[in-house]
């Protein structure tokens, strides 16, 4: 399995559409939750497109942003999604042990904090994130901001 990084000017058209199609499968269709998704970031000359592929379709991706993108002093990891199909696979902690990687690599001295569906955070628990602060709702669904330690 090959775990394929790429800043947003190095994206196909094709691969470019297949990420947005997975993430909006997801975050907006299957969750119920519309909102923009697309937020600028993914076009940051900084940001790092993380995606797996299969059968030659995308079916897990997370991006990787630059410290004070999303949060003050830390960089982070947004958009974790894996297609409905290849759930339970363990997709979603492969492409993360990459996404941390990348954050440490490519900003050694920022920390790494994540926004976390509360759903999710055993998965991050996992990979050695913390909770910080408290809970909130975006776009009615309670997240939890998580940084690794």
């Amino acid at each position: 399995m090959y775990i394929y990084e790429k800043a947003f000017d190095q994206l196909s058209a094709d691969t470019l559409y297949q990420l947005i199609r997975l993430r909006l499968d997801v975050f907006v269709v299957e969750q119920n939750c519309p909102y923009q998704d697309l937020d600028n970031k993914d076009t940051l000359a900084s940001t790092r497109h993380l995606y797996i592929r299969e059968d030659d379709r995308v079916i897990a991706y997370t991006r990787c942003l630059a410290p004070d993108v999303r949060f003050n002093r830390h960089s982070a990891i947004g958009r974790v999604v894996v297609a409905a199909k290849y759930r339970r696979r363990g997709y979603a902690r492969i492409i993360m042990h990459q996404a941390i990687a990348t954050c440490r690599r490519q900003w050694p001295d920022a920390p790494v904090m994540l926004s976390a569906q509360v759903y999710a955070m055993e998965l991050y628990r996992g990979l050695g994130f913390q909770v910080t602060g408290e809970p909130y709702d975006e776009d009615n669904i309670p997240h939890q901001d998580m940084v690794l330690v």
